[in-house]
C-alpha cells in the first residue's frame, strides 16, 4: 500500500452560463491550469455548484447542438434534468441520478430542467463531464444510459457511517451499472461525520476527487466544498475522513494515449476528422430534433 500524493488542489474558478440554465465552474480542461490530456479519459468537468433557481413555465437548458467523438455524463445533486437526443433516446433524472449519453459517430441533443423543477425552482446542483472514447470506438453508433438509484451499486460503510454509490467500475467489490468502453471508476462518496474510508486505484490511472458538499480530510489535507482535488500517479491509496457530512465525486480512469483535437462540440484525435463533423452536421447527418 502507497499513499497517492495530492498534486494541486484548485478552487472554483469563476463561473460562467452554458445556455441559461447550468452555471458551471470549468475545472477540465479548465483555464490551463490542467492540459487536455492531464485527466484523460475525462476530457471536461463543468460542476454548476448549489444556486436557487426561481420558478418559470419555460424549462431553462441549453438548446439543441451536436456532438461526436465522446460522452457526457450529466450528474444531478439538486433539482431534476431532463434529455432528449436525435437517436431517440430521452429521459429525466433526479438527485444522485446520472445520464450517460455516447454521443460517438454524432447525434444532436439537448438538455434543461425538468418542466415541473422549471414551475416550482429551487436549490439546483450538477457535474457534467465529457469522456473521451478511443479512435477504433469514435465512430460507434450513439447509445443512451439512464442511471438510476435502483441500478447504482452500493457499498455500505460499517456502523452505518455511510454508503459509496457505484456508477462504473468496481468499489470493494460492488460493480456499477455504467457500460464504458475504457476501464473508469466513478462513485459518490456519502459519509456521515466522523466516517473513514479508504479507496485504491491503479497509480497509472487519472485521479480526482469533487468536493460536492461538506468538508473532509484527504491524505490528512483539508478540503472545502466546491474544490477539485487532484492525485499523483505515485500511489494507489486514498484515505477519506468525513469532518463534517459529505458528498464527494471520485473519478479514476485509464488515460487514453492518442492525439486530441478538440473544437467546440467535437472531439476528435485529427483535425480533419473536426472539419468532416462539421460538414455533416451542416448536411444533416447527425439527424433532427426539435427545439
Amino acid at each position: 500500500m502507497a499513499i497517492k500524493t495530492i498534486e494541486k488542489v484548485l478552487a472554483p474558478p469563476a463561473p460562467h452560463m452554458v445556455g441559461d440554465g447550468f452555471r458551471v465552474h470549468s475545472f477540465l480542461p479548465g483555464d490551463g491550469r490542467l492540459g487536455k490530456q492531464r485527466m484523460s479519459p475525462f476530457f471536461m468537468l463543468d460542476y454548476n455548484s448549489l444556486v436557487e433557481f426561481p420558478p418559470t413555465d419555460t424549462p431553462r437548458g441549453v438548446g439543441v447542438h451536436p456532438h461526436r467523438g465522446f460522452e457526457t455524463v450529466t450528474i444531478a445533486y439538486k433539482g431534476r434534468i431532463a434529455h432528449h437526443d436525435s437517436a431517440g433516446h430521452h429521459g429525466v433524472i433526479g438527485e444522485g441520478e446520472v445520464q450517460w449519453m455516447t454521443a460517438a459517430s454524432g447525434l444532436l441533443h439537448k438538455e434543461y430542467h425538468e418542466e415541473s423543477f422549471s414551475k416550482q425552482g429551487g436549490p439546483f446542483q450538477m457535474v457534467q463531464l465529457w469522456v473521451n472514447l478511443p479512435a477504433k470506438h469514435k465512430m460507434d453508433p450513439p447509445a443512451y444510459q439512464e442511471i438510476t438509484h435502483s441500478m447504482m451499486g452500493r457499498y455500505t460503510l460499517p456502523d452505518q457511517n455511510g454508503i459509496v454509490e457505484v456508477i462504473a467500475g468496481n468499489c470493494k467489490g460492488v460493480a456499477g451499472p455504467a457500460r464504458t468502453f475504457t476501464p473508469i471508476e466513478m462513485y459518490n462518496l456519502k459519509l456521515q461525520a466522523g466516517a473513514v474510508l479508504q479507496l485504491d486505484f491503479p497509480a497509472s490511472h487519472n485521479t480526482a476527487f469533487l468536493m460536492i458538499e461538506g468538508t473532509a480530510e484527504i491524505n490528512g489535507t483539508a478540503i472545502e466544498p466546491d474544490h477539485f482535488v487532484l492525485f499523483q500517479h505515485d500511489g494507489d491509496t486514498i484515505q477519506v475522513r468525513a469532518t463534517t457530512e459529505v458528498v464527494i465525486l471520485a473519478l479514476s480512469g485509464e488515460p487514453i494515449h492518442e492525439p486530441i483535437a478538440a473544437y467546440g462540440p467535437f472531439l476528435m484525435n485529427q483535425w480533419s476528422e473536426i472539419e468532416q463533423a462539421i460538414q455533416d452536421f451542416n448536411t444533416g447527418k447527425f439527424g433532427v430534433l426539435a427545439d
